[in-house]
Order: structure tokens, then sequence, then C-alpha cells
């Protein structure tokens, strides 16, 4: 696996379908689907793997590797059938499969040799996994609620990204500020305060920045879905709303 896959490395670059972008005939963007796909899923197979098979997290770190390389290797995505479902359920049940095969993770050992490991922040992962360590919803449900809040996160930190590259900083600042803060969302009047602007000014920049990220979640969706049918559904599913 190419070691440039990082959280760094923002998902997506493009709002074309990276899941159909495993069927390319160039090897290059075939790879780079792959990758990008990983990017997106790495976290919620590392939850469910931890919760629904109840593997220590150092064995849940060695086998989230292991089901990406087989991805990488074999190009799993590709047989991926649109009109049998969703994708994220795709994976779920490809990952199943996987873990049942606990000999095909012995073989991904062996042949991984110098393959640079999936670089991503696995402490973070089991961090946030306290969190739902007294969780009643059926697995496939976390595994699909665990998706869609990465994806949110992913989408975060390309709202931030963009944001500070065209000298918006301050408008990403408000925006988490009202958003994402833990102490919960305080008043415009309060954030006129707290930032040193008017109020008008805060309704505006919240307004570029809300827009801008619903924009930039939605590329994000359309580019890890297959079909418009399934972007659509998982649009409802993220913001509630039909497009």
């Amino acid at each position: 696996m190419d070691n440039h896959l990082r959280q760094g490395d923002r998902f997506p670059t493009t709002c074309a379908s990276i899941v159909m972008g495993v069927r390319s005939h160039d090897g290059l963007k075939r790879t780079r689907s792959n990758e990008q796909i990983c990017l997106v899923y790495w976290k919620p197979v590392y939850k469910y793997l931890r919760l629904r098979w109840r593997f220590s997290p150092e064995e849940t770190q060695d086998i989230t590797q292991d089901f990406f390389l087989k991805v990488l290797e074999r190009d799993l995505f590709a047989s991926y059938d649109p009109n049998k479902g969703r994708f994220r359920t795709f994976v779920r049940v490809c990952l199943d499969r996987f873990v049942v095969d606990r000999g095909r993770i012995a073989n991904a050992l062996k042949r991984g040799g110098n393959t640079p490991p999936l670089s991503v922040d696995f402490a973070r992962a089991e961090e946030e996994l306290t969190f739902a360590a007294d969780m009643t919803d059926p697995f496939d449900v976390f595994f699909d609620s665990e998706w869609m809040r990465h994806l949110l996160g992913l989408a975060v930190e390309k709202l931030e990204l963009e944001c500070t590259s065209k000298g918006k900083n301050l408008h990403y600042r408000i925006f988490e500020r009202f958003y994402l803060h833990p102490t919960g969302a305080p008043s415009y009047a309060e954030l006129a305060t707290e930032f040193a602007v008017s109020v008008t000014e805060i309704t505006n920049r919240l307004g570029f920045a809300r827009r801008e990220f619903r924009r930039v979640l939605l590329d994000s969706l359309r580019a890890i879905t297959a079909t418009d049918e399934e972007f659509r559904a998982e649009a409802r599913a993220l913001l509630g709303e039909t497009l």
C-alpha cells in the first residue's frame, strides 16, 4: 500500500465516483481509487472489528491493515455490483467474510512483506470507541453510523483546509466554535463578542462556512457512491434532506 495514503491526504480530490474508479483499465487510477476508499472506511472497519468480533486493539490493527492490503492486492472492491445494495453494506460483508476465513489473514501477513502499512491514527479511533462501549444498536447499524461519522469528520477537515487556503480561516473558526465545540453552540451575540466582529459578520461567515461544508460533504459523498440513486439515499441519511 502506498505510504502516501494517510489522514493528511484528504478525501476526495474530485467528485467523480471513486467506487466506479476501481474498475478502471488504468492501473494507477484503480489503485488510487482503492486507497481513497480505504481512507474513508478504515475507522468504521476498526471499530466494527473491535465491537463485533471482540479482538484486542493490537489484533484489530493487524486485521484492519491486512483487510485493506487484500483490497489493494486483489482489487476486491471491483466486484461490487451497485444493483445489489449500498457500497458500505458490501464493504461490511467483505470484512465479515475476511474475518471468518482467518487463514487468509495469515497468508496476508506473509504476502505483506515490505508493503507499507495503512498510516492512520488507530489510537484516536480507540479513544472514540469508548463512547460506543455500551451501544445497543445492531452491529450493522453501528458500522453504518460510524461510516457516516467518519465521512463527516473528513468533510470538516477538508473544509478547514479549503478555508485556510482561501484566507477564510476566521470563517472556519466560527463554524468550528458553533458546531463542534464540546460545550455546545453559543449564541450569535456571544460569537460576535468572542471573535470581536459584528453579529452580521457572524451570520455571513457562518452562512458561508455552512454552505461550503454542505458542498464538500456532498462532493465526498458522490465520490464514495456508485449510482445517483445511492448518492441521494446516502444524502438523505446524512443530511435529512431530499436532493
